[in-house]
């Protein structure tokens, strides 16, 4: 059986006029991106972004505790590293390919050159970052929750940005993701699997109960997905940076 690889399998690629894809295309580069990969390391120099297709990657942080942090992830909805495009450098994060699959990179300069010209490439990576700053907000909202919260919530927005419902990593990679003890990690995701919520079999975790990893990680999850669905498929609304902060502050009740 024969793969077609395409840019349009990025959303944002995916929207494009003929007219401005066709500008882009000679530029994306196909790259491989497997379980683990470092596309960024804290504080050096990058020259290139990337459109993630079938992986999903992650921006970590490291604590002085000595546990690491994941304040986002991106998928296909998005792009890796809009801070280089819109600010001209990035945060000393560390981004780590969290999902295996495959993407495309461009060079920061091509990409900026043509989001300055305006068109629906600009504004579909400004309602991007806009959606990002969201889920970065959000990660900071989870820092208070139970573990058993934060794995579900973890799974949940990988799923979203995924075609199935497998992931394939270890309790020790989860409890990285979500800054967790990897005991910790793994007592959850027992609790989980013998609620029948998840099957957990040789490093591939499938979610076979939806509904119950929903009606645990609480409403947060759920106000911060209608407001990527809703910044993303372009949803009308007056002032959407005041829109979707007063819907996270409801949902989480302050």
């Amino acid at each position: 059986m024969r793969f077609l690889h395409s840019p349009r399998q990025n959303k944002i690629l995916a929207v494009l006029p003929d007219e401005e894809f066709m500008r882009l295309l000679p530029f994306l580069e196909w790259v491989d991106m497997p379980l683990g990969q470092v596309i960024q390391e804290p504080g050096a120099r990058s020259s290139q972004l990337y459109f993630p297709a079938t992986c999903i990657v992650a921006r970590m942080y490291n604590r002085k505790s000595g546990i690491s942090k994941r304040v986002s992830m991106t998928g296909n909805e998005g792009v890796e590293d809009i801070f280089l495009l819109l600010a001209g450098n990035s945060p000393p994060a560390t981004v780590v390919v969290q999902n295996p699959g495959y993407g495309y990179r461009i060079k920061a300069k091509i990409l900026r050159k043509e989001f300055e010209a305006g068109g629906v490439l600009q504004q579909r990576l400004l309602r991007f970052s806009h959606a990002l700053l969201l889920q970065t907000e959000q990660s900071v909202v989870e820092a208070c929750q139970t573990t058993e919260q934060k794995l579900c919530a973890f799974f949940l927005m990988t799923l979203d940005r995924l075609s199935g419902d497998s992931m394939v990593m270890t309790h020790e990679f989860v409890s990285t993701m979500i800054g967790a003890r990897r005991e910790s990690v793994s007592e959850a995701a027992s609790i989980l699997q013998r609620e029948g919520a998840i099957q957990y079999r040789r490093r591939h975790i499938t979610v076979v109960n939806r509904k119950l990893l929903e009606d645990r990680v609480g409403e947060g999850y759920a106000a911060l997905k209608k407001e990527y669905d809703r910044l993303l498929l372009n949803e009308p609304c007056a002032d959407p940076v005041r829109h979707s902060r007063a819907v996270l502050k409801k949902a989480h009740g302050y």
